[in-house]
């Protein structure tokens, strides 16, 4: 791990470790998933949706939602062309707008 460590001058300021990140060898973005408020779906079927299309947890779908709901649109994955389209596949089952864009 790396350490990063603040001036030392501080009241407590200290040092944070920094976390080691694997790299996989391929990019994971390039594309992006954006979903579109509606009048029509709730927050617990936008949630639940964006947790099973993405894997990510409970307060990030919600996050998400509400982004939705308040700003009119949210980019929700980030992933190469092949991962956006599943992940949008899944979310348009609940007929929500999606789309899937190049960045």
């Amino acid at each position: 791990m790396e350490r990063v460590s603040a001036s030392a001058n501080g009241p407590g300021i200290g040092v944070i470790e920094a976390p080691e990140i694997e790299s996989t060898g391929t990019s994971r973005g390039g594309w992006i998933v954006t979903v579109y408020n509606n009048d029509t779906n709730t927050y617990d079927e936008v949630i639940f949706i964006l947790m099973v299309a993405t894997g990510c947890d409970e307060e990030e779908a919600y996050i998400e939602t509400w982004e939705i709901d308040h700003l009119g649109q949210s980019v929700v994955h980030v992933a190469d062309e092949p991962e956006c389209r599943r992940v949008a596949g899944i979310i348009a089952t609940i007929g929500i707008r999606v789309d899937v864009s190049e960045t």
